[in-house]
């Protein structure tokens, strides 16, 4: 009898994207474009569809099947869970992570797999450059300082996190790889922090950055690989910007809660929200005072994850 032939086996690619959306489909087809016309291919792309209702699954579903995506789904949302769940079904040996809202400039592949193919020893994680693609006029009451809440670094060198990155340039989830193995060993994104629903928890990609570099790993960023982030209306208003410092506060509590650590930071921010009460009863839709009515926020953010886990 002749021996059954070996099934064939697909090559591995170096790179698999995973594309994580939650009842987006509009913003998924764009980012999925921007793939499509990408001057180099030689990457998988996987979507994870967290939990979307029927309607948007759908939608989302078709989108990856045209794409020639592979479709996952959880059952559950949550951004660090469906992140973990692509993060499972990778193949490639470095896993990129981009937002649904996030396009690739054209040449963003081969300026990733460029890079990668030349970082040293020990390289396990990856940022680059999130250009904005606004969806209406920063407005001007926006406070300078606070740009960066609406994940948008423009810094178009390249360096290594920790050593000699600019200050507030970070590995932001919009655009971002990491090596698949170290990823896993350190067991993924923390699902107790990321965005679930409403809740603004960010930080996921900061906690993973630092437990590599805790097991000597090191995390690096180049601008030549970009994306365009879109920002969209509905967040330049005080109301959401007042709600982001506060999530941001209960996020750095959480990651302080984990550690162990930090009461000076908890003793501060009571002291500092002893001063600032009054700003807490500023109408959300009013502009007057933002810079100090965020940093009321972010304390008052601080002390109940400190206090109740944010829950």
């Amino acid at each position: 009898m002749a021996a059954s032939p070996e099934p064939l086996r697909r090559p591995v690619p170096p790179l698999s994207v995973v594309l994580c959306t939650h009842a987006r489909p509009g913003y998924l087809r764009a980012c999925l474009a921007g793939l499509a016309v990408q001057s180099r291919r030689d990457f998988e792309v996987l979507v994870v569809d967290s939990a979307s209702p029927p309607m948007e699954a759908a939608a989302i579903s078709r989108l990856a099947a045209e794409a020639g995506a592979r479709l996952l789904r959880a059952d559950k949302p949550g951004l660090s869970l469906a992140r973990n769940l692509g993060l499972g079904a990778s193949a490639g040996g470095w896993v990129a992570f981009l937002d649904d809202d996030a396009v690739p400039e054209p040449d963003w592949a081969a300026a990733l797999l460029d890079r990668i193919a030349r970082l040293p020893g020990r390289a396990a994680a990856l940022g680059g450059r999130i250009l904005p693609a606004w969806e209406a006029p920063l407005p001007g009451w926006w406070p300078p300082s606070l740009r960066g809440v609406l994940t948008i670094i423009e810094w178009e060198g390249f360096g290594e996190a920790g050593v000699d990155l600019p200050e507030g340039v970070e590995i932001y989830g919009a655009n971002m790889a990491f090596a698949a193995a170290p990823l896993r060993e350190v067991g993924g994104f923390p699902e107790g922090l990321g965005r679930v629903g409403g809740r603004l928890l960010s930080g996921e990609e900061v906690a993973v950055v630092e437990s590599l570099r805790a097991r000597g790993y090191r995390a690096f960023y180049d601008g030549a690989a970009a994306v365009r982030h879109s920002i969209q209306r509905e967040r330049l208003r005080p109301g959401w910007l007042l709600s982001r410092l506060l999530w941001q506060g209960a996020t750095d509590a959480l990651r302080d809660r984990a550690g162990k650590h930090g009461t000076g930071r908890f003793l501060g921010a009571a002291a500092r929200l002893l001063v600032q009460a009054p700003l807490l009863l500023w109408p959300a839709t009013s502009s007057a005072l933002l810079r100090a009515r965020c940093g009321a926020a972010y304390n008052l953010g601080y002390l109940r994850g400190r206090l109740a886990g944010a829950a």
